[in-house]
């Protein structure tokens, strides 16, 4: 049974499998002060998972946020995805969305999902096949999504929980942003955390594009001091909240969820902020 975190080599043995299939989740443009290496290409045969326009909920307002199961079975259907697919997620930016294409799958009930540690520049790296990124369309697959509100939490939760501290929670956004010392990057989006929430910026949790060593990764969740209450992660718009909930796996064993409307939703309303 292969990890959750693959590498490009795990991934170049498995390719040619006819239900294994790869899926490019990178997103246009520059993120968070990363630049894609190589914009345009992708990995042979790769089928593109278009995060923006056809796996986030488009009536919604907020950045990413999750869609519904019929929604996201559709999209997946005209992927060629099939409920025995083995699917294997990538992004251009070494890992960054691909954690949150991960998080989807796992929602909707989607287990045998996995995640190129290093994404594409560690699969150019090895020498492997690429192509140009291209139109395609596939046979219909007969993927079926089984949402799991377990895996996500709404911004009446994190309220709440700032009373009751049933959850931990965990906000993957760096460190000035956090304490409110910069200005936040969306317009009329006010700076500081949620109250009680811990910090860990999910660039911390990797090294050239890459997942840091379990060893590594277990050390700095340990300095959370966490107990065994279930976690929350969060983060600007839920896309690298992802990224420290998937870091976590195999270290962190208690429940776990995703803020999905994150920052984004938090900081233009009337919830409370802290400021460090």
């Amino acid at each position: 049974m292969m990890n959750t975190i693959i590498s490009a080599q795990e991934l170049f043995e498995i390719i040619n499998q006819p239900n294994v299939i790869v899926l490019d989740a990178s997103q246009p443009g520059d993120k968070v002060g990363l630049t894609p290496k190589n914009p345009g290409l992708q990995i042979l045969n790769a089928r593109t998972f278009d995060l923006k326009n056809d796996f986030s909920d488009q009536n919604n307002p907020l950045p990413n946020t999750l869609q519904n199961a019929k929604d996201f079975e559709n999209a997946c259907r005209n992927l060629g995805i099939n409920n025995n697919s083995i699917v294997v997620i990538y992004d251009n930016l070494g890992i960054f969305t691909s954690p949150r294409a991960w998080w989807m799958f796992k929602s909707m009930g989607f287990d045998n999902v996995h995640v190129l540690d290093g994404g594409l520049d560690s699969w150019l790296s090895n020498g492997y096949s690429i192509e140009k990124i291209s139109k395609k369309e596939y046979p219909k697959g007969d993927f079926t999504a089984k949402f799991s509100s377990k895996n996500v939490v709404d911004a009446a939760k994190v309220n709440t929980n700032i009373s009751t501290k049933e959850y931990q929670l965990i906000d993957a956004r760096g460190a000035q942003r956090f304490d409110g010392t910069v200005e936040e990057p969306r317009a009329g989006i006010r700076s500081g955390h949620i109250p009680n929430a811990l910090n860990l910026p999910f660039k911390s949790l990797l090294k050239d594009g890459k997942f840091k060593s379990e060893e590594e990764r277990r050390e700095l969740f340990d300095a959370l001091n966490l107990d065994d209450k279930p976690l929350i992660f969060s983060c600007g718009s839920g896309v690298t909240a992802c990224v420290v909930y998937l870091a976590s796996e195999g270290i962190l064993n208690q429940e776990k969820a995703v803020y999905d409307g994150s920052w984004s939703e938090w900081g233009q309303s009337d919830f409370p902020i802290i400021k460090s």
